[in-house]
């Protein structure tokens, strides 16, 4: 037996201690895994890559899984997608939870519009569809016509479309086509009028933005390689090849440029972001009349920068000498700094974003990450405030500044997404759209709670569940959080959170460190070496809930994604005996080499590296995958990633759930669903996948904590 496993694993018997131990545990762990119900996972074999970074010996077992394209890798990728689906595929329950998700998803869904010469450019995908379509209507209230559908583009339906930009006009239309899940995209151009595609189109690429100028003679736009980000022009009808750059050389990988041009198309802005922290910008200007020329604006502030330009005034939003942000004008015909005007002062709220429209300037506020938007005349003046139903989420803003319109999205964790038009001189609102989701939004309670974490810091929480639950530990509960890169977390209509609500559940969101929540100040106290704070905050959360009543660790879940999967990735590692289930999706986890990755360079100054010896010592003391302990009776966990992932490595889900099978005390599964089309943007799979894929995580995370629909019965008859 020991010469057979011994073969299976291509260890040697003895060669040190540390292999000795990871050898000795492989053993148990398959004898384990043999005796037990479930199947036992693929076995993987090890080749303990060792480096030692900064004094400091790092052991790296399954560094072969990093190669994604080798044959051993795809064999022991499809190996591991059987072991899950063999768990998975059998659980009881399936078929009622995707017919539930199935009401919930395939319902008509409507994006926010975009007009342009009194048409209307819009996505919208029917109940019966998998993807959605790109569709114009002439007037507001005009028919709708159909202008680029995607389902015809990919028989599996992993090709989907966007809404890229549109000439003044509204005669020009440019259109992303994104592959699975990836962050590239194509980016081709529609004549709104013949319905003919024009034969300018960018290859696939990482872009970041793309903008058309009024004639339509050509446009501006961004491609990030690897050399870095470049801004380029292309004039209608040439070859891609003979574009000129217009601006970014000299600014490495780590950097991002941004591109926004004036409705008059005389001005192009160009923001550059030391990395996604976004805690140090630039703003570059091209005056298009005056030849290729850029003119600095600000370069050497450590503060964030932000604009939008109106006519012939830059309006920004910074942080500069302003934790909570306030608004600055600046007029382009004299823009040096000390002519720089403040027109909005920083308050105790924070400035989550400011939109120009209809003259105006609408700034959504986040106090005590509720929202609120108050509209602001264009020297700073307040006009009044926009009401919203309940607590909630209001974001995306949006409209041209010479037009009498704007509109918003409004959502909130019980009321499903509503798109409203809001008329600019009269303050009006009325509903351009709204996602009909068959819930009963009045069986919800949605409140906000504050807890201390363990350096005694306050952090709010969103606590949802059903009116007149009873505090008695038993309930099924999901936790999950961000935590990183000023994204701040704020209640949002989740048909996932929805169906665990309505099967008696408790569905929660801690507002930790790292976000933008309470601003740069709350961002800044959970990144680089202060990374840790976010991982007591999410722990300090679980406790909580434990200490208060709402459920035990046994029915206690968390979850998580991208920044967020290395969210749940430390509370795993770090304390195991406070949850059942986990399930970490897209995740960063080998903290040590993330750096090396695709683009994540562009995350070093939220993170930091490990080639820096100090930014090191902090990232390798939480760092998930050197976290992991053998023999420690880890959750049951399920990690979710896929080829198309072209923003974080699927190497850090494959080498981890290779680890964690191999180390785990516990008789609890490690399960590896890894979808060889999908990527990081879930949102752009078919909704009949995104139905399959959720229908798997419910089933994981119910069968772990045992069903959630006992649970709908014990609530309080008061």
């Amino acid at each position: 037996m020991l010469t057979q496993l011994r073969g299976s694993f291509r260890l040697p018997l003895c060669t040190g201690t540390t292999e000795l131990t990871l050898f000795l545990l492989l053993i148990l762990s398959y004898l384990a895994a043999a005796a037990g119900d479930l199947p036992r996972p693929p076995m993987t074999r090890t080749d303990n890559v060792k480096e030692t970074l900064h004094g400091v010996q790092v052991i790296d077992p399954y560094r072969w899984l990093e190669d994604q394209e080798s044959k051993e890798t795809r064999e022991w990728i499809d190996s591991q997608n059987r072991h899950t689906q063999s768990i998975l595929g059998a659980l009881p329950g399936r078929e009622k939870l995707k017919l539930r998700l199935t009401e919930l998803l395939k319902i008509e869904a409507v994006g926010m519009p975009v007009e342009r010469n009194g048409r209307y450019f819009f996505s919208k995908r029917q109940a019966s569809q998998d993807l959605a379509v790109l569709y114009l209507r002439n007037g507001r209230n005009g028919a709708e016509e159909v202008l680029v559908d995607p389902h015809p583009m990919s028989p599996d339906k992993t090709v989907s479309v966007s809404l890229s930009d549109v000439s003044q006009d509204g005669t020009l239309l440019a259109f992303s086509v994104r592959r699975g899940g990836e962050d590239q995209t194509e980016v081709r151009w529609l004549n709104v009028e013949t319905r003919q595609e024009l034969p300018d189109k960018l290859p696939r690429a990482r872009y970041f933005g793309v903008a058309v100028k009024p004639d339509k003679s050509g446009f501006y736009y961004c491609r990030h390689g690897q050399e870095g980000s470049r801004v380029y022009y292309h004039k209608m009808g040439t070859d891609f090849a003979s574009d000129a750059e217009l601006f970014g050389k000299g600014y490495s990988a780590d950097k991002g440029i941004g591109i926004g041009l004036s409705e008059d198309g005389r001005y192009l802005l160009m923001t550059v972001f030391y990395g996604s922290a976004a805690d140090k910008t630039e703003l570059h200007l091209l005056d298009t009349r005056n030849g290729a020329v850029v003119m600095p604006l600000v370069t050497d502030v450590q503060a964030r920068f932000l604009g939008e330009i109106a006519g012939d005034h830059l309006f920004v939003q910074t942080n500069w000498n302003a934790p909570n942000s306030k608004i600055l004008k600046i007029e382009l015909k004299n823009p040096k700094r000390e002519q720089w005007r403040e027109i909005i002062p920083e308050t105790e709220a924070t400035i989550e974003s400011a939109s120009l429209a209809g003259g105006n300037i609408f700034v959504n506020y986040l106090h005590n990450v509720r929202s609120r938007v108050k509209v602001f005349n264009a020297d700073g003046k307040p006009v009044r405030d926009i009401a919203f139903p309940s607590l909630g989420t209001v974001s995306g803003v949006s409209g041209r500044w010479e037009s009498g319109e704007a509109f918003f999205l409004f959502t909130s964790f019980h009321v499903p997404t509503t798109i409203y038009r809001y008329g600019v001189a009269d303050g009006k609102q009325e509903v351009w759209a709204r996602l009909n989701v068959p819930i009963q939004s009045d069986s919800f309670e949605v409140k906000q709670v504050w807890y201390e974490s363990k350096d005694r810091t306050r952090v709010p929480m969103f606590v949802v569940h059903r009116k007149g639950i009873k505090l008695d530990g038993s309930h099924l509960t999901l936790l999950t959080g961000y935590g990183g890169f000023t994204q701040s977390l704020t209640p949002a209509f989740d048909q996932r959170a929805a169906l665990w609500v309505e099967r008696g559940g408790v569905f929660a969101v801690p507002n930790l460190r790292g976000g933008g929540e309470f601003g740069e100040k709350w961002h800044k106290a959970g990144m680089l070496e202060k990374k840790q704070n976010v991982f007591d905050d999410f722990i300090a959360a679980a406790e909580w809930l434990l200490k208060n009543r709402y459920t035990r660790p046994s029915r206690l879940a968390i979850s998580g994604g991208s920044n967020g999967g290395l969210l749940v990735g430390a509370a795993l590692t770090q304390r195991p005996d406070l949850f059942q289930a986990v399930v970490c999706s897209y995740p960063l986890l080998d903290m040590v080499r993330y750096h090396k990755f695709l683009i994540a360079k562009f995350w070093i100054p939220e993170y930091g590296s490990a080639e820096d010896a100090q930014q090191f010592k902090s990232i390798h003391a939480y760092s998930p995958y050197h976290r992991v302990q053998p023999g420690t009776k880890y959750p049951a966990v399920l990690f979710i990633t896929g080829d198309a992932d072209t923003r974080v490595a699927p190497l850090h889900a494959r080498k981890m759930a290779a680890l964690l099978q191999s180390a785990t005390g516990s008789d609890r599964p490690v399960l590896l669903h890894y979808d060889t089309k999908a990527g990081h943007i879930r949102s752009a799979a078919p909704v009949s996948k995104r139905i399959e894929d959720l229908t798997d995580e419910l089933s994981f995370l119910f069968s772990q904590l045992g069903s959630g629909e006992s649970n709908a019965s014990r609530t309080s008859k008061n």
